[in-house]
């Protein structure tokens, strides 16, 4: 019995929940395939517990006869063969028989049943017709059912007692009582299950909280949470299934971690046993019973329990069809492993565990290669690729083991070592006995020979590479090339190695690793050496020798190599990058722009990268001249912007070279890609020399743009050619300096630069010779440039203020830049003279050379009509020399002009300090004229004795001024109004000709009466009061005065004073109709105020005649619509002018010559302000415009005639004499009753 019990069934998808069966087993087995068909057909819900959700399952049983030694014994926790359901099966419908045998043998197996304690149990009745027609005696069959419930079920007869009804025949009354019994069934079943079930889990929880006490043992635990896992699997709940085996994983992994920080657990010493065996994972066997019993018993090894806990995880994951997630697990699995032994301290034999990670990781791949096609590896090789690196290292590390990757043949020690790691691996197993490509015989195979491991290795390596690129991970192929090239120099083959190393390096340098960088060129160095690449290998010395990352040692060795070949042909050139470091560059003078033949030093500092001092024979900078920059006129501001005002520049004229920079970085920045060599771009007109257009262009555009695989390199010793030695020649424009000892860390290198043409600079390459070896730096970033220039004399005029004032003596600034020309003793300044500015002579007048900061020197000026002379103190050339003159800026006799002018370079123009301009006014017959002069400057004047005069003699014509002061102040941009009365006796002409003076003196002049400057303005007249105008308002005949709503009469009286001028004639376009010259005017009645309605026609033409004192008078009625003293309405008049004097004629023949209303609305009312538009709209919106012309007029105006139009008169030639005039206007009379009541 109890080795029946230590041997469980293990094949779990075999697996079913047990059911026992009692009683007629002839019965049983007729229904048996029945039964075992149709129970799991159909899907039951399975409710847990603990919130869990429900699920849908299918059932299935194995049953089996009932026997004792199945009952479950106390304290076995083995759910697999436990029976969760016991079914008595009887087809008795005698009586006598049931009290004989039946009921006694029920009453036996309910006891057994009681004695073990199991209450899930079923009695089924079947009933059969044909023995009910072979007894005919019998009592009817529900006496006997009646009889089983009353003797064993008691108030569960419903649920324990099941009557089946000739359950083979196909009646419905069968069909529907074997439904019924199926029904039942699982029912019974589940509940069943699901009892047990919950019970052996509330078992497992506690059994698991007693942990933490003395004696509890992990391999207990496991044997029971893993009989769970296994119910779950017989479910086909996989998904549990695998949470309970990650439960185990991470409960085991807990402890191992907390016995390395010190919290180690008793039952973790049988798993600190030496491990010794290594055969590695075996995934071909749902249940690997040998290393189960080893966990059963507690004597597995750290590797056994691993490996049976990921077998069973990579089967239930097969199962749930994710094979990627078994390579995740395996490789994270094999790196825990190594792990958790050197935690718990296990004692493992060098190269078992290499060994057993190799086996592991090819019997996962071959696993995974069984359940997936070659489609979905190829497609997931993402996933299986880590496995592939991973066998991959450790080959290679059992290899250099073992003796199999050197030029010598493995030793005996190395053999002997062999032979124990293949005494580990332990036999074959059965399952791979077949295969020619099992990981078992791949191993032994591999350690078999040299050749053989080679090859091994080498399919593995290509194999993993390849995966890598197809994914895109080309760090990580790199990687394994790095490896395959450490494999081939122990091999003795360098030229195989030396691209692999390439790839390597060019990727750690892209990516910034400055360590692997710096042991992959070691190996780089190497390699060269051997293949006896001179150039490339003096390269890579050279970066080693300067890079930090080496010991002191290190790097002077390879320096030595250098210097031990730089004393032997040929000559070599290698990169300064790797050399020397340049820091900053200092341009004295700083502005880097100096004139022709002018000294210009440049200080270089630079930073030896080298560990010990090395002599450099000559430092040369190669110089580019172009003209671009320099040239007749020096451009400091260019220089400026090249040295001083860039990103890595200051004002003092130094540059510095940034980290990083082509130029300035070392190892892993030499490799970079050229940074940007950006220059200013301006297009300037020819003529002027004024900016058309502005950008920036890039000159190494060429390097950015060429394709980086194939590009040449002076840091990648194997990019490809590296650059010619550069012949130095004693002719070239070149910055020299030689015999330098270059001492570890900064030094400083003086150069004198050249400058004997005009032009500009740029340096571009720099060179340092050490015997035959040169360090060459191709391009210098950022920019170093300096200009030479040769500039002609140069003459700024510029006024000490910021305008000139006309009228006033001012000082003017003269500058005269020298160039290259040397002003003698005896050169003169000559001006040509301009009538509008004079220059003043002073007997004090002196000149300062800037420059040289000379004392002042005295001016001698001489003057002629034309020409004025002024002799110059000796100056140098490229100094400035500066004076200062008084000029007098004369007002120009012409009218005011509005451009506003200034005094530059010499230029004489003229701007006046003030505006003037002179309006008429004028009150009935009374004339005035108004002067208005603004100040427009900002300075301050006094203006005194303002005149204004009639320039035409013969007209008698008095002006009375009427201004009280005769001096007062003008404030900056403020005016002043002069008044004058105009009186005269005869008539007056048409067109008055007035000239206005006064004069005028800063308020700042220290004598005002001889600082006193005339000031005169000269205009003129034309246009006169021609037409007074005047309105009466009658009220309605009867009454005395006017009343609201009432109709009153309105008489305007329009005169002509004078006979118009000639121009005024061609103006107004006058017509001759029988004799008879007449003009047209127009007239408008407007009232803003809305005091009044215009009844009937409220504006018309009327036809004046060409005669002093002419009158017309026009007639219409108005109506006050308020009451009170109203103003008179307003009344306007115009210019009515024909379109053209072609259809003059024409137009005025359809027109009645008398007063009449404007007939139609689309005359233009030309240079009519916004209020005037305004009254015309609210006149016609009152009605009061009709037009009455015939429909012909209207459709001639329709296609487009020409239209007369409107012109105003000019101010003071309308005069109104009713302005401002009132009318009393009384309210009218209320005749209504008002009926009040009072109480």
């Amino acid at each position: 019995m109890e080795a029946h019990e230590e041997k469980p069934i293990i094949y779990t998808m075999e697996n079913k929940p047990i059911v026992t069966c009692a009683g007629d087993q002839s019965l049983f087995t007729s229904l048996y395939t029945s039964l075992a068909q149709q129970l799991p057909r159909e899907p039951m819900e399975w409710r847990r517990s603990y919130g869990r959700a429900p699920k849908m399952i299918h059932l299935e049983a194995n049953f089996v006869q009932f026997k004792e030694e199945l009952l479950p014994k106390d304290g076995n926790r083995a759910l697999l063969t436990f029976p969760f359901l016991h079914i008595y099966w009887t087809d008795c419908c005698d009586t006598e028989m049931y009290k004989a045998s039946v009921k006694d043998d029920m009453l036996r197996w309910q006891s057994t049943l009681r004695l073990h304690g199991s209450v899930d149990w079923l009695i089924v009745v079947v009933e059969s017709e044909a023995k009910k027609k072979n007894k005919t005696n019998i009592l009817p069959r529900t006496s006997i059912v009646d009889k089983i419930r009353n003797d064993f079920c008691n108030k569960q007869s419903d649920r324990s007692c099941v009557v089946l009804s000739d359950p083979l025949k196909e009646s419905s009354r069968s069909q529907d009582s074997w439904s019924s019994f199926l029904t039942k069934l699982r029912t019974l079943l589940l509940m069943s299950f699901t009892k047990n079930l919950g019970r052996f889990e509330d078992d497992m929880r506690t059994l698991r909280e007693k942990r933490t006490e003395p004696g509890w043992s992990f391999c207990d635990y496991f044997m029971v949470q893993e009989e769970l896992a296994f119910v779950f699997e017989m479910l086909q709940q996989f998904e549990d299934a695998l949470v309970q085996y990650d439960e185990l994983d991470a409960l085991f992994t807990q402890y191992v971690l907390n016995f390395g920080a010190g919290d180690g657990a008793n039952w973790l010493g049988s798993f600190c046993a030496p491990v010794k065996r290594w055969s590695g994972l075996l995934l071909r066997r749902p249940i690997d019973m040998e290393k189960r019993e080893l966990i059963q018993h507690g004597e597995a090894s750290l590797l056994d329990l691993r490996s049976y806990l990921f077998s069973r995880q990579c089967t239930l994951l097969i199962f749930l069809q994710r094979p990627w997630e078994v390579t995740q697990r395996a490789l994270e699995l094999l790196h825990n492993c190594v792990q958790e032994l050197r935690l718990l301290e296990v004692y493992v034999v060098q190269g078992a565990l290499d060994c057993w990670v190799f086996l592991s990781c090819l019997e996962v791949l071959h696993r995974i290669e069984g359940c997936c096609d070659r489609a979905q590896l190829e497609a997931n090789c993402s996933h299986t690729v880590g496995l592939w690196t991973y066998a991959t290292e450790k080959l290679k590390s059992l290899g250099y083991l073992c003796g199999l990757v050197a030029e010598k043949v493995p030793t005996s020690e190395d053999l002997n070592r062999t032979v124990d790691l293949l005494a580990g691996l332990g036999e074959e197993r059965p399952e791979t006995v077949n295969s020619l490509q099992s990981p078992y015989k791949k191993l032994n195979e591999a350690l078999s020979s040299v050749e053989a491991f080679e090859k091994h290795y080498l399919e593995l390596s290509h194999a993993a590479m390849e995966m890598y690129r197809a994914i895109g991970r080309m760090r990580s192929a790199r990687l394994i090339g790095k490896s395959l090239a450490e494999f081939y120099m122990k091999k003795g083959d360098p030229e195989r190695a030396e691209g692999f190393l390439d790839d390597s390096l060019r990727s750690y340098v892209a990516e910034g690793w400055s360590l692997q960088v710096t042991h992959t060129r070691k190996q780089m160095a190497e390699c060269q050496k051997l293949l006896q690449q001179t150039e490339d290998y003096l390269q890579t010395s050279a970066l080693l020798a300067g890079d930090a990352n080496l010991t002191e040692e290190e790097r002077k060795h390879f320096c030595q190599e250098i210097l031990t070949f730089a004393s032997q042909p040929p000559t070599v050139a290698l990169s300064m990058a790797a050399f020397a470091q340049l820091r900053e560059m200092q341009f004295s003078p700083p502005g880097a722009v100096v004139h022709v033949g002018a000294a210009l030093q440049l200080e270089l500092r630079v930073r030896c990268l080298m560990p010990v001092a090395v002599q450099v024979e000559q430092l040369a900078a190669t110089l580019h001249f172009s003209l671009e920059q320099g040239g007749a006129r020096g451009r400091a501001g260019s220089a400026q912007r090249r040295t001083g005002q860039g990103p890595q520049g200051h004002g003092d004229g130094v540059v510095l070279f940034p980290q990083g920079s082509p130029l300035a970085g070392v190892g892993m920045g030499a490799l970079l890609p050229p940074a940007l060599e950006l220059y200013e771009m301006q297009d300037r007109s020819p003529s002027d020399s004024s900016l058309n257009s502005t950008g920036v262009v890039c000159k190494n555009m060429h390097l950015l743009l060429r394709r980086h695989d194939s590009s040449a390199s002076l840091d990648t010793p194997t990019a490809g050619a590296l650059p010619a030695a550069i012949a130095v020649d004693d002719g070239a424009q070149m910055l020299r300096a030689r015999d330098i000892t270059l001492q570890p860390g900064d030094n400083s290198i003086l150069f004198t630069a050249p400058t004997g043409e005009p032009g500009s600079y740029t340096l571009r390459q720099l060179c340092g010779s050490v015997g035959r070896v040169q360090f060459v730096q191709s391009h210098i970033y950022p920019v170093v440039q300096y200009e030479v220039y040769s500039q002609e004399p140069q003459l700024t005029i510029e006024p000490l203020s910021d305008n000139l004032l006309a009228g006033i003596p001012q000082k003017v600034k003269f500058t005269i830049a020298t160039g290259h020309y040397s002003v003698k003793k005896g050169d003169a300044l000559q001006l040509s003279n301009t009538d509008s500015m004079p220059i003043l002579h002073s007997s004090c007048c002196s000149a300062t050379v800037l420059s040289k900061r000379m004392g002042e020197s005295a001016l001698s000026i001489q003057s002629s009509e034309k020409v004025t002379s002024i002799s110059l103190p000796p100056t140098p050339p490229y100094h400035t020399l500066e004076f200062q003159l008084e000029v007098l800026c004369h007002i120009p006799p012409t009218p005011f002009k509005p451009d506003i002018e200034r005094l530059t370079n010499g230029e004489v123009c003229h701007r006046p300090k003030s505006h003037s301009h002179a309006d008429t006014l004028c009150v009935l017959f009374l004339k005035y004229i108004q002067v208005c002069l603004q100040n427009v400057s900002d300075t301050n004047f006094h203006l005194a004795d303002p005149v204004l005069t009639e320039r035409q003699p013969a007209v008698s014509m008095e002006l009375l001024s009427l201004n009280v002061k005769t001096q007062q102040t003008v404030c900056s941009q403020q005016s002043v109004f002069c008044l004058w009365e105009m009186r005269w006796a005869k008539p007056l002409p048409l067109c008055l000709q007035c000239a206005f003076s006064a004069s005028f003196a800063p308020v700042s002049a220290s004598d005002a009466r001889t600082a006193f400057r005339p000031y005169r303005y000269e205009f003129q007249k034309t246009h006169f009061f021609c037409f007074p105008l005047k309105a009466e308002i009658l009220p309605p005949s009867g009454d005395q005065h006017c009343r609201t709503g009432a109709l009153c009469g309105l008489e305007v009286s329009i005169t002509r004073q004078a006979e118009p001028s000639e121009t005024e004639g061609e103006e107004e376009e006058s017509t001759e109709i029988e004799g008879l010259r007449t003009t047209k005017l127009m007239y408008e009645v407007v009232d803003n105020s809305s005091n009044w309605a215009v009844c009937g026609k409220s504006s018309g033409v009327v036809s004046m005649p060409v005669a002093a004192s002419a009158t017309h008078r026009v007639q219409m009625e108005v109506m006050p619509l308020f009451a009170g003293h109203l103003p008179f309405p307003n009344i306007k008049v115009f210019k009515y002018l024909p379109h053209s004097a072609s259809h003059v004629l024409t137009s005025l023949s359809l027109w009645p010559l008398t007063d009449s209303c404007l007939e139609n609305d689309t005359i233009s009312l030309l240079d009519k302000g916004l209020d005037d538009q305004g009254d015309t709209a609210s006149i016609r919106s009152r009605g009061s415009v009709h037009s009455v012309g015939s429909g012909e007029q209207q459709r001639e105006q329709q296609r487009g005639l020409p239209m007369p139009r409107l012109e105003p008169f000019s101010p003071g030639q309308v005069f109104y004499l009713s302005q401002g005039r009132q009318v009393l206007v009384l309210p009218v009379t209320d005749d209504h009753v008002m009926e009040v009541n009072v109480t």
